[in-house]
């Protein structure tokens, strides 16, 4: 997670740098989409470390359903913002979710 962190603190630099203020709070917002809803779903998991299977995986489904609908309430509410750019939000948001797949790549 601490690489979804950085990946976004990166890009958000960037965006400030080619897009000026909008371009990187939409950049930072869209990292918090992704690293938010992550971050609850990681804490649902580790709670349920040493249970039985069946409560694993129910935490599992769980936390999985709990970050979909966390990930469309942070969405619902940055778009109700003013001067949203769209490019930095969702190419921050991409990119901190790929964090994940290059990780896994990289074992």
């Amino acid at each position: 997670m601490s690489y979804q962190v950085l990946m976004t603190v990166i890009m958000t630099a960037g965006f400030a740098l080619a897009k000026g203020q909008s371009g990187a709070l939409s950049a930072a917002l869209g990292g918090a989409a992704a690293f938010i809803p992550n971050l609850y779903f990681a804490l649902r998991i580790h709670k349920s470390a040493g249970q039985e299977a069946r409560k694993i995986v129910n935490s599992f489904y769980v936390g999985e359903s709990g970050k979909l609908l966390l990930t469309v309430a942070l969405f619902f509410m940055i778009f109700q913002l003013p001067n949203i750019e769209i490019l930095p939000l969702l190419a921050v948001y991409i990119a901190a979710l790929s964090v994940f797949w290059f990780a896994l790549l990289m074992r």
